[in-house]
């Protein structure tokens, strides 16, 4: 089973990350205290994928702490792919809906060069969810898909 083993908020597009042991997420604006979660009901919580980042850093021989990728929720032992859109995920006791990929942007490439090319195949980017049930998450809980009906 995949664990929650990073969280991470931004409190504007550009601003500093903090990363959290624990955090609320509401229905209302995602991660409590990040900003894209308000503003955007469809895509309010980004996952990335612990295996996915790791390849990407290997292949252009870099050292990228995860944060870099401004992505809120970090899993280990879970990749993403086009035909989980619509697909439920549970952290912990919160339930989110995958609605669609994180697309890489320009800012990648200011971190590394080729970053963005490199998070751009096969979802590597991570993936984009709306809250479905809130709660509280935590570093280490379950995270795991739930099965089509």
């Amino acid at each position: 089973m995949a664990k929650l083993i990073g969280i991470a908020t931004h409190s504007s597009s550009k601003g500093p990350i903090t990363t959290h042991e624990r955090i609320h997420v509401s229905k209302e604006s995602g991660l409590e205290n990040d900003y894209q979660g308000a503003r955007r009901r469809e895509t309010q919580v980004t996952l990335l994928s612990k295996k996915r980042w790791d390849e990407v850093c290997r292949q252009l021989d870099a050292d990228i702490n995860w944060t870099e990728r401004r992505a809120n929720l970090l899993v280990d032992d879970m990749d993403f792919d086009e035909s989980m859109i619509g697909q439920q995920i549970q952290v912990g006791s919160v339930l989110l809906e995958i609605t669609c990929e994180t697309d890489p942007c320009m800012r990648m490439e200011a971190i590394k060069p080729g970053l963005k090319e490199a998070l751009t195949p096969n979802w590597y980017g991570g993936a984009r969810c709306k809250v479905l049930r809130e709660g509280e998450i935590e570093l280490d809980d379950n995270v795991s898909l739930l099965k089509r009906f």
